[in-house]
């Protein structure tokens, strides 16, 4: 058997040849993902710390324009971890259909003019990335609403799931087992900064969240799984997530 190094840049370098051999298509792609042109727009906004509540208040109100032209995965704004910052995600069929509904957002006058021209000077910053679910994982729901969500980000060495993506997965199952938490969505950027995973989980609560944590780090399997993974890992960002009442993951 290889040592696990050269095990590594073999694999590695398979990878490559058989993205080579596919064509120039295969090379746009940054790793596996779910067998289907479904893609997931990840939006991140910083929000004027005085004007927070009103954006909100304006989300909850006119969302129903903007869902009417493609469909909203999930709404929160941050708890803990990072201040004054929303995060949405939308689902798309295909890079064509994200394009026509751009098109009819701009010209939606409900849209544009209840929402758009009085959020826009309430933002600080606008930020977003092009995901796909990991192939390893379907989207999923919490098993009532009333919890909260932890948004994990973790950079990754570059080099892509084929050299990082069983480790990474391994530490993924590894907590899920504890059952002390519910993954919702694993989702591997495509745009944006490459080599990254959004991971979502769901809680019941903040303080059962941290219990399950005290247990996962004296668990074995999680220890050594992480252990692991973490050989692969450049960096990484939690935030604790709050629905909004219009969100469908709440």
């Amino acid at each position: 058997m290889l040592p696990p190094a050269l095990l590594r840049r073999a694999l590695a370098a398979a990878a490559r040849l058989a993205r080579a051999r596919a064509g120039p298509q295969a090379l746009l792609a940054t790793g596996p993902r779910q067998d289907t042109s479904i893609f997931y727009e990840i939006r991140t906004y910083d929000i004027k710390p005085s004007k927070m509540k009103e954006f909100l208040e304006m989300v909850n109100k006119y969302i129903h324009f903007r869902t009417a032209h493609s469909e909203l995965v999930g709404f929160w704004y941050t708890e803990l971890g990072a201040m004054n910052k929303v995060f949405h995600i939308w689902k798309y069929d295909n890079f064509a259909h994200r394009t026509a509904v751009r098109q009819a957002l701009a010209n939606d006058k409900d849209w544009q003019g209840k929402f758009m021209s009085a959020a826009l000077p309430l933002m600080e910053k606008q930020h977003n990335e092009v995901a796909y679910l990991v192939p390893w994982c379907q989207l999923g729901k919490p098993p009532k609403e009333g919890g909260v969500y932890e948004w994990v980000t973790f950079q990754m060495k570059p080099g892509g799931p084929a050299l990082w993506g069983e480790a990474f997965r391994a530490a993924i199952n590894a907590h899920i087992n504890t059952g002390y938490t519910k993954l919702i969505g694993v989702f591997h950027t495509e745009y944006g900064l490459l080599n990254r995973v959004h991971v979502l989980w769901w809680n019941e609560s903040p303080d059962n969240r941290a219990a399950g944590r005290h247990r996962a780090h004296e668990d074995a399997r999680v220890v050594a799984a992480v252990r692991n993974s973490v050989r692969f890992l450049e960096s990484q960002q939690n935030a604790l997530l709050i629905p909004l009442q219009c969100s469908p993951l709440k």
